[in-house]
């Protein structure tokens, strides 16, 4: 009886509630909070690495006893790719790199019919 009951994934299941509450506050704090913006991307990225340490150490059994080796020159490389894609993807939205071009067309049009309507008033 004691055997089935260690058996039960206790250890993976507090990972995924652990998670799972990481994921609603990140949304949370994306959605829900008046926090400026460069805090709500630093809260997102602090929760972001606590969550993948505990994928680390929950689920991809880091620590588990009787594995020879960690493979930590493939996570190392995962982190520098992941740094990567998260460094890009904060710089094209922080310096607004979209397709949208109409925006700034109608505001050049604008501009023009207010210089327009200045000229036909003298």
């Amino acid at each position: 009886m004691e055997k089935q009951s260690s058996k039960f994934p206790v250890k993976h299941l507090i990972g995924f509630l652990i998670s799972i509450v990481l994921t609603i506050i990140a949304a949370w704090t994306a959605l829900g909070s008046d926090l400026p913006n460069h805090w709500i991307i630093a809260a997102i990225m602090a929760l972001a690495v606590i969550q993948a340490g505990i994928q680390l150490f929950m689920f991809m059994h880091i620590i588990e006893s009787g594995a020879t080796h960690a493979p930590w020159n493939m996570m190392f490389h995962a982190a520098v790719l992941a740094s990567i894609i998260v460094a890009g993807s904060l710089f094209t939205m922080s310096f607004g790199f979209t397709h949208d071009h109409d925006h700034d067309e109608g505001d050049h049009q604008h501009e023009q019919m207010e210089q327009h309507e200045d000229h036909g008033d003298h």
